[in-house]
């Protein structure tokens, strides 16, 4: 095989490898998310208020972690979401250094009213898999973003 030939297909390999189809793949639940879903509300920041509903109040170091969130981002996050009025931010009084985050009643029903819409939108997504597939394609998804 030439080097021209080599290297063609090495280029090939990496437009059809796990960076670009991870691109499409978010393209498309960007697209879906903004059609069905909500069109001012981010899906890190439904993890978010989901995450509050669901765990209750924490703290913001915590709440990234569970989020995966790290620190710049998670800040202007938390900061958009008490501006609309969804997460209450306070000072822990025990330690001064931690930022305590409550969600609020509209954020508790924003992320309930939400959620079936944030279903659809996965199912919408992997519908051409079988159920097994689809079982299977997220599982295998879940491992590979847990140690890239």
């Amino acid at each position: 095989m030439s080097q021209e030939k080599a290297d063609a297909s090495l280029v090939r390999a990496a437009i059809e490898g796990v960076g670009p189809l991870a691109r499409r793949l978010n393209q498309a639940h960007a697209r879906l998310w903004h059609e069905r879903v909500d069109q001012e509300l981010t899906g890190p920041q439904f993890t978010v208020l989901s995450l509050l509903s669901t765990h209750g109040d924490m703290d913001q170091s915590t709440l990234g972690a569970l989020a995966h969130l790290d620190k710049s981002t998670a800040a202007p996050l938390l900061d958009r979401l008490r501006r609309r009025g969804l997460v209450e931010l306070a000072k822990d009084d025990a330690d001064r250094r931690r930022k305590l985050v409550r969600i609020t009643a509209e954020g508790r029903d924003l992320a309930a009213r939400l959620a079936p819409e944030v279903i659809a939108v996965g199912d919408s997504m992997l519908g051409s898999l079988t159920p097994s597939e689809q079982r299977q394609f997220l599982t295998l998804l879940a491992k590979a973003v847990a140690n890239p």
